[in-house]
């Protein structure tokens, strides 16, 4: 092969990342030497989101200020804003191949194309016809401590909001069997935690008529990874069943991502949700019920939150304000203003809210996701917790996570890196 340096620019969500990686890995294997991409790259791969208006502009931006980089590097393009929007990159300077849903266990060939200087198996530059299979397997790598494994892809629900079933496909998923081989390959790699990542998580099984629970269980039989986590779950997969597993003293962490969206019963039927209020409420006071004891940590929730929803009055805003305050009071909150996305049905709505409407409310839910933030926090002060120290150093401290995803940090030593260590928070 050929000598070239590629780098890798990767925008999005941690399935994202472990793709990236998986790519890398392939590259690596096969000879090529990988670069930082604000290095003399000869081929950049950029592996792009379109979960928001913002986020497809922010793809166009970079994938331009790599051309005006580097002008004579070849531009690879891949991941969702690649699905939905082909022909429009397809026109950006410097683009070569662009690689959709379908393509991804097409990018490493046609890359080492480019290197050998041969043309792109069963690719067109043209057309960028389709040329791979159903399900891209993939986890993160590079780092000591923490790996990103992908054990589902696409989603059926078609939230009235959302692209990602027409970015990502339908709900699809690779077999028990070799999601555990691949935890096994990480846990060889000496990383000790594994963070479960994909589009629906929970839907796990749908092609293999298994269920997410026998993930789980089979996972927890890997030796080598001593923690994982389940990196977004909808309320309604997080099933009794795998809360009173997780529960009953398993290498599964108390911390959980459970996208919300809005504290509105009505704006949750316009968004086509599969759950109200009182059952997501009833969901995390299940939770705490089970997995909280006096003195003990408590439950991480990370909760989605998206604002600004075709027909959510003042009214409506103040619901799901009051929901996240008065009865969820979660650790954190993820804010997401309502972007309009072409071909969704919210897209067609006539009642689309201001953005200046939009603005004043991330506004206020940022202030009380600082507040509930601080007060878990402050909650476990005084308590042992065990924290995994990650290898990087930044003014001579180093940082790692609790079982419950506070954020701790000391003095660095190199020792550390990639232990868990008993401390008091």
């Amino acid at each position: 092969m050929k000598h070239a340096k590629i780098a890798f620019v990767t925008l999005g969500c941690k399935l994202n990342y472990a793709e990236t990686s998986t790519y890398e890995r392939g590259l690596v294997k096969a000879g090529a030497e990988t670069v930082d991409w604000t290095s003399d790259a000869d081929i950049f791969l950029v592996n792009t989101c379109t979960v928001t208006e913002h986020s497809d502009k922010k793809c166009r931006n970079i994938i331009r200020k790599l051309h005006r980089l580097r002008p004579q590097a070849d531009i690879v393009v891949t991941g969702c804003y690649a699905q939905m929007k082909r022909e429009e990159i397809l026109k950006i300077d410097g683009v070569r191949y662009v690689f959709g849903a379908e393509e991804k266990t097409s990018v490493v060939p046609a890359i080492l194309s480019l290197i050998n200087g041969d043309s792109c198996p069963g690719k067109s530059l043209e057309t960028g016809l389709p040329c791979s299979g159903t399900f891209f397997p993939a986890y993160s790598s590079g780092e000591r401590t923490r790996s990103f494994l992908k054990v589902q892809d696409g989603c059926d629900y078609f939230c009235a909001y959302c692209t990602v079933p027409f970015a990502r496909g339908r709900s699809r998923n690779i077999p028990v069997s070799e999601t555990v081989r691949q935890a096994e390959e990480i846990a060889a790699a000496g990383i000790r935690e594994i963070v479960l990542t994909g589009v629906n998580t929970g839907d796990f099984g749908k092609t293999t008529g298994e269920s997410f629970i026998d993930l789980l269980k089979a996972l927890e039989k890997v030796e080598g990874i001593e923690r994982y986590r389940i990196s977004s779950i909808e309320p309604n997969l997080l099933t009794e069943e795998i809360i009173d597993w997780i529960a009953s003293g398993t290498k599964f962490l108390p911390h959980f991502h459970i996208p919300l969206q809005s504290g509105s019963d009505t704006v949750l039927r316009e968004m086509g949700r599969r759950y109200d209020t009182a059952a997501f409420e009833s969901k995390i006071r299940y939770i705490r019920e089970k997995m909280e004891r006096p003195g003990s940590l408590k439950v991480f929730f990370g909760i989605d939150v998206i604002t600004g929803f075709p027909g959510e009055t003042d009214g409506l805003f103040e619901e799901t304000y009051s929901f996240l305050k008065d009865r969820i009071r979660p650790a954190f909150i993820h804010i997401f203003p309502y972007s309009r996305r072409a071909g969704t049905r919210a897209a067609m709505r006539k009642d689309q809210v201001r953005d200046s409407v939009k603005t004043d409310r991330v506004a206020r839910l940022e202030e009380l996701c600082s507040v509930l933030h601080e007060e878990f926090i402050g909650s476990h002060h005084g308590m042992k917790a065990h924290v995994l120290f990650e290898s990087s150093e930044k003014d001579g401290m180093m940082a790692g996570y609790t079982e419950n995803y506070i954020r701790v940090e000391r003095p660095f030593d190199a020792s550390l890196t990639g232990k868990i260590v008993e401390v008091v928070l």
